[in-house]
């Protein structure tokens, strides 16, 4: 008979949590990802997206107060806008009256301990709706686009940024974000956290509902990565890598399990980022409302599979739901 046999080394809870050791789920391991309005006090469904909502500033403020007490760690912002002017060079992106660069401040002063990091991109505040300035036949701009992610970038930081997160995927905008902040004075004080491996997919539909953001002709294509490669994965963290990026980020992420574990062995030394997309969120919400799975045990299944692959953090819209749940094993 043979002597391998496994069922011993999972007898026990205590034994089972051994055997997945470095897979904890814990609060430092969740970052929550928000939609910033310009109207204080709104608070706005997004049909796409049950249970996550669009926030103003002031009740973003109130909406964040139960969630650090239960231990919330970092919120990454998302400004959506409305009434701010979309032009083709995205000037509302750092206006004074952006909403993220108008709450950062008072985030900052009401929870001295979140960290807060701010996505970079023009995509929201572009009357084209694409991540770059492009050029009158329509192709990326790609030197004149890192100049005004950088200034964007900059701003944020000033406005009381931890973390800047570029998503646009332009070339080479790593390099132009810590130039920028080197010789403002913040490259000791503001980290970048680059969407470094971002996949042109089909899952990112609600969030472009969320934020209102689609492109007004076209797809991405043509700068972020084809789902099936795996080559430009690898060559797009290394560029960032070797422009100083401080953190990485795989998106999204339960088709790129492969690609987060490719990404932490070529940069073990990086913190990992994966983000569970809006299209990744709404699928395990509806299979849930449907009876077709049980909530909990498949999203904590996914999110140690993301562990386990190699992310350090996850960035999901369950996360106030996370909370909830593992406030409820606490002793």
């Amino acid at each position: 008979m043979s002597s391998n046999c496994l069922h011993a080394s999972i007898s026990h809870s205590t034994l089972r949590q051994w055997s997945e050791s470095g897979t904890e789920i814990s609060p430092a391991n969740l970052m929550y990802p928000v939609f910033v309005v310009e109207s204080d006090n709104a608070v706005e469904e997004i049909p796409s997206m049950p249970g996550v909502k669009r926030y103003g500033g002031t009740a973003l403020i109130n909406d964040l107060v139960p969630l650090v007490a239960k231990g919330l760690k970092t919120v990454l912002l998302f400004g959506v806008v409305d009434k701010l002017p979309k032009d083709p060079k995205g000037s509302s992106a750092d206006s004074s009256e952006n909403p993220v660069i108008r709450i950062l401040p008072k985030i900052r002063s009401t929870f001295p301990d979140l960290v807060v990091a701010c996505d970079v991109c023009l995509c929201p505040y572009t009357d084209h709706g694409h991540c770059g300035i492009l050029r009158t036949d329509g192709v990326i701009d790609n030197d004149a686009s890192i100049q005004r992610i950088a200034q964007i970038a900059l701003a944020y930081a000033k406005a009381g940024a931890h973390i800047v997160a570029p998503s646009d995927m332009m070339d080479n905008r790593i390099g132009a974000i810590k130039g920028i902040l080197r010789r403002e004075g913040y490259q000791e004080t503001v980290s970048v956290l680059s969407y470094a491996v971002k996949f042109a997919s089909g899952f990112y539909g609600p969030f472009r509902d969320a934020a209102k953001s689609a492109p007004a002709f076209g797809d991405r294509s043509c700068y972020q990565l084809p789902p099936g490669s795996r080559g430009l994965a690898t060559r797009a963290a290394a560029r960032d890598v070797s422009e100083g990026a401080d953190m990485l980020m795989v998106k999204p992420g339960l088709a790129y399990l492969d690609i987060l574990r490719d990404t932490k062995n070529q940069f073990p030394n990086h913190p990992l980022f994966v983000y569970q997309v809006s299209g990744e969120y709404a699928m395990i919400h509806w299979a849930a409302v449907n009876g077709a799975l049980d909530l909990r045990r498949a999203l904590f299944e996914i999110l140690k599979s993301f562990r386990r692959a190699g992310a350090d953090v996850i960035i999901t819209y369950f996360v106030p739901y996370i909370l909830d749940e593992l406030n409820k094993i606490k002793p």
